[in-house]
């Protein structure tokens, strides 16, 4: 079964019909919060967002040993960080019985 997405633009008409702000407000709003999510990780900062969940920068071991899926040929790849989320306890209790 394919599930629907909900892009950008459609969280961004949502809250724009229910709260009176135009899109244009919105889209702003969301835009400066997008940045200083990514500016925050970027300085490895958490950014905890009560009853929602965290965001955390994880730290990947390095291999020597990797392999690329698409060629299949054998390569090395560096120790790196990559985006996480945790979800927050009121977020997992919504969602725990979502794809029963």
């Amino acid at each position: 079964m394919k599930r629907e997405k909900v892009t950008k633009a459609d969280l961004i008409e949502k809250i724009s019909l229910s709260t009176d702000v135009t899109r244009k407000d919105v889209r702003l709003v969301l835009d400066q919060l997008f940045e200083v999510l990514k500016d925050s990780l970027a300085e490895d900062r958490v950014v905890e967002l009560r009853g929602f969940g965290t965001f955390e920068l994880k730290q990947r071991k390095g291999r020597d040993k990797a392999r690329n899926p698409r060629t299949g040929e054998i390569v090395s790849v560096e120790s790196h960080c990559v985006a996480a989320f945790r979800s927050g306890k009121e977020l997992k209790n919504l969602v725990w019985d979502a794809r029963s």
